[in-house]
């Protein structure tokens, strides 16, 4: 009788962040555990609607909250207040440059009449 077998190991990052914000939490470090769990998009995002904002930078509360709007770029790729940001920052670009092809045109607009 012959056997033989195959395996791989998978590392689930969602696992690991879950353990160590655990162990963080269970050591006292509460906001460090917190902040763990806030690089998941999912999580930011509920604590944001929830009211009690992801720490930032030692920062918890209205303070992170506040810090947080301030500089939204920090904040975990694929979260809605790092969307809007990047929405608005593209919308203010456009704008600036239709403004800056206005300006142009009635510059050449008036070189020409002169």
């Amino acid at each position: 009788v012959f056997g033989a077998a195959v395996g791989s190991t998978v590392r689930d990052k969602n696992c690991e962040r879950l353990k160590l914000a655990r162990s963080l939490y269970g050591m006292g470090l509460k906001v460090a555990g917190v902040s763990l769990l806030c690089q998941d998009k999912r999580v930011f995002d509920a604590m944001m609607s929830a009211g009690t904002p992801c720490p930032f930078e030692g920062k918890i509360g209205t303070q992170a909250k506040k810090a947080w709007l301030a500089d939204p770029t920090q904040a975990p790729e694929g979260t809605k207040i790092r969307a809007d940001a990047l929405a608005k920052a593209a919308k203010e670009e456009a704008a600036r440059q239709e403004a800056e092809e206005r300006a142009e045109e009635k510059r050449r607009l008036e070189e020409e009449g002169d």
